[in-house]
């Protein structure tokens, strides 16, 4: 019987997902998998990308764990593709690639100013409450209003964070140096600012419903944003999603805070609408001081324009949530234009042309783009997936497919790589340290440590 080896760079949803489906799928070769993974622990953004006080979308992870657990996917991580490892070594020993490295940098704004001190990428601030070990362990929250471009899950989710009391996380998996920071953190006001109306949001009622439970923080609406055109009222009465967002609002309106008329919370979350950002003032000491944005207003189809009325928010610093990056990959086709691995469901192309890319594949956002949720990346997955089948005659012809090959190779290298044994110790470390509190778990965050809690070694101090 043919045999397929096949590797699978980054160990997020979308790999683990596309490696799940082609050992399930009806075929005519046997299957060998290796998953390799940048960091020390598997699940990508589900571990790294998602607050941390998620627990229900954090179930995905149970999902996941039981498709590693089977043992029939080999787990490398901490190893570096481009560096530890490349696309050369994988064509040495495999018939073929799938690229799952995801979106993780933040898309930019072309606005004056945007430059300025204290003006942050979302998904810097995401990675640091999430416990990143690449990121620095401390994050500036000296700031008492500031302000969060976006009308996503992301920018919610930046928002709550920034809003929320520290003592409150504590029964989530937050790392002792995020809490700490958290704790000393001077908000008191966040305002979130979408460049359409209320009918168009991009985030779900589940995650609107959550900044409305925070303790301690004012819902602040403001009656202008909700003079509805057709197209709104429109979606609102055919869309079930839109019906909820417009109720959880509705409800808002009825509120003290409202149009900052006399909450008595101690923190204030302000939601903008109609709110293109124009330019971020910036103080004499090149901090942010405020942003400018334009009013704008309906066009009739579900989209906005502007109106030419220009207005200030003061504020200290600035996060822009409008969207994830891909990054490009050594040796690997890369759209600059669309942060993605040019691709023909899957099938990668070469840049600037139409042709395929023998053996290379990509699955999950850096295919498609940071757009869509679990379910999509399935079904992203499964795209893939059905074209490696289909493809068989022009998988590569490996000088070593050896499964003894890659351990060799990275023990030659002195690449300190962790199985999925390794995981299971620092899982059960990071329960470990939660017990005492009755917490979860408290996620560990330098590199090498999680590395060394991965391999057995001693730990510092021990």
């Amino acid at each position: 019987m043919t045999k397929l080896r096949l590797a699978i760079v980054g160990a997020g949803p979308a790999g683990i997902y596309a490696a799940d489906i082609l050992l399930k799928a009806e075929r005519k070769f046997d299957v060998s998998i290796d998953l390799f993974e940048q960091l020390p622990a598997p699940y990508g953004l589900v571990r790294y990308g998602v607050a941390p006080d998620h627990p229900r979308i954090k179930g995905i992870i149970t999902a996941l764990r039981d498709v590693l657990d089977r043992g029939d996917i080999r787990l490398f991580g901490n190893v570096r593709f481009g560096e530890d490892i490349t696309l050369e070594d994988l064509k040495k020993h495999y018939n073929a690639v799938i690229f799952a490295t995801g979106a993780i940098r933040d898309t930019a704004l072309d606005i004056p100013g945007v430059d300025a001190v204290a003006s942050y990428g979302a998904a810097d601030y995401v990675s640091w409450f999430d416990g990143h070990p690449d990121v620095p362990r401390e994050w500036p929250l000296d700031a008492e209003s500031v302000g969060v471009l976006g009308n996503g899950n992301v920018a919610l989710d930046v928002a709550r964070m920034l809003a929320k009391h520290a003592e409150d996380l504590l029964v989530t998996e937050v790392p002792e140096n995020v809490y700490e920071g958290l704790k000393a953190s001077r908000v008191t006001d966040v305002h979130v600012f979408g460049r359409r109306g209320p009918a168009q949001v991009k985030f779900t009622p589940l995650e609107l419903r959550e900044l409305g439970e925070l303790r301690d923080v004012d819902m602040v609406v403001y009656d202008e944003d909700f003079d509805y055109d057709e197209a709104s009222k429109d979606a609102v009465a055919s869309n079930k999603q839109v019906m909820v967002i417009d109720r959880v609002l509705q409800s808002w309106r009825k509120r003290d805070s409202v149009n900052n008329a006399g909450g008595t919370a101690s923190r204030r979350l302000h939601l903008h609408f109609w709110a293109r950002p124009v330019e971020v003032r910036k103080d004499e000491d090149g901090r942010v001081a405020a942003l400018v944005y334009e009013r704008t207003q309906p066009d009739g189809q579900g989209g906005a324009i502007g109106t030419g009325e220009l207005r200030e928010v003061p504020m200290q610093a600035l996060y822009r949530a409008i969207g994830y990056f891909g990054s490009p990959l050594p040796g690997v086709p890369f759209d600059k234009k669309h942060g993605v691995i040019p691709n023909r469901e899957g099938q990668v192309l070469a840049k600037d042309s139409n042709q395929r890319v023998p053996g290379i594949y990509a699955t999950g956002w850096i295919k498609r783009g940071p757009v869509g949720l679990i379910g999509h990346t399935k079904s992203d997955a499964m795209e893939t997936v059905r074209h490696i089948i289909n493809d068989q005659g022009s998988w590569w012809q490996p000088e070593d497919p050896s499964e003894d090959s890659i351990p060799a190779l990275l023990e030659e290298r002195g690449v300190k790589w962790t199985d999925l044994e390794g995981w299971h110790r620092l899982d059960e470390h990071e329960i470990a340290l939660g017990a005492p509190q009755e917490r979860a778990r408290v996620k560990v965050v330098p590199r090498e440590e999680m590395v060394r809690v991965s391999r057995g070694e001693r730990t510092l101090g021990s």
